[in-house]
């Protein structure tokens, strides 16, 4: 990997990272469907913009289907289910709730092929669950009013993902850009009567409205184009990498701009969560730099 590959893995990584803050910010004052609408739709403008620029149309006649069910499981679905469980939630805690997604899909995986888990992928799973057991037993946040709840849903949501990533490997294969762009539309449009039902609960100051715009442009939209030049220039498979780094700047900007308590748990559970997730995934450091042998 080179260092301009890896600088943008980092930057992917605390950018996705800061998208849990953003929450906890906005939250409160917006409530869940409003946020998550102006999200997609910022996100979904500012896609647009670059396809414009780049002269890249959206063939939306031909794929529409396909962005409605991505846009569903990939996007609307996921981000409103976070959005709920960060009224509650620390953005420490939901970071780490979103790197189970790879657990998620190994389960998927096992019960598509009707398969038994080898024995590697089923302890992977274990160390996941017990990852998410030692954090919610004594994260502060998990013990609030409701906590139960937002754990189901911050769980569901990483659930959406793993199922949006098994559909998108079983169909017919969309270009990437197009698949981000087409499926940012087609969350803007599944969001809307959530929206009208459920309107912003307050009007948002400076901060909350530089939040939202952060969330829109720089989380989703930028982070997109980061996350598909990574794939790419080095692959698909260290580009994911971007999992394991995303709880790690979780946890920091939680702790840095929210005064997030990092506690002796949050440690021991992110790195039990991890070590689960890199059981089931193979994960191995050497996915970084597959050309480098021991000698380097």
């Amino acid at each position: 990997m080179t260092h301009a590959s890896l600088l943008r893995l980092l930057a992917l990584s605390a950018i996705w990272g800061a998208s849990f803050l953003f929450m906890r910010i906005s939250v409160p004052t917006l409530g869940p469907a409003a946020l998550i609408e102006a999200r997609v739709a910022l996100a979904a403008l500012f896609l647009a913009a670059v396809a414009i620029a780049r002269r890249r149309p959206l063939a939306l006649c031909r794929h529409w289907r396909h962005f409605l069910i991505l846009g569903a499981l990939n996007t609307a679905l996921p981000f409103l289910l976070f959005a709920f469980a960060a009224q509650t939630l620390s953005a420490s805690l939901l970071s780490i709730l979103n790197a189970t997604a790879p657990l998620w899909g190994a389960l998927i995986g096992a019960l598509a092929l009707r398969s038994g888990l080898p024995a590697k992928t089923a302890s992977g799973l274990v160390l996941g669950l017990a990852g998410v057991a030692l954090l919610t037993g004594f994260d502060e946040s998990a013990l609030r009013p409701g906590a139960g709840l937002a754990i189901a849903a911050a769980l569901g949501a990483a659930l959406c993902y793993a199922i949006a990533s098994s559909y998108a490997k079983s169909v017919e294969q969309v270009e990437p850009f197009a698949n981000a762009h087409g499926s940012m539309w087609a969350a803007t449009l599944l969001v809307v009567p959530l929206f009208v039902a459920q309107p912003a609960a307050g009007m948002p100051d400076a901060t909350v409205a530089a939040a939202v715009v952060a969330l829109g442009i720089v989380c989703s939209g930028v982070a997109y184009l980061l996350y598909f030049r990574l794939v790419n220039d080095i692959g698909a498979a260290p580009a994911l990498t971007v999992t394991f780094l995303i709880p790690l700047f979780g946890v920091l900007w939680g702790h840095l701009f929210l005064d997030e308590a990092v506690g002796w748990h949050t440690v021991a559970g992110t790195i039990v969560v991890l070590a689960g997730t890199a059981l089931v995934t193979g994960f191995s450091p050497r996915t970084l730099f597959p050309g480098r042998g021991k000698a380097d």
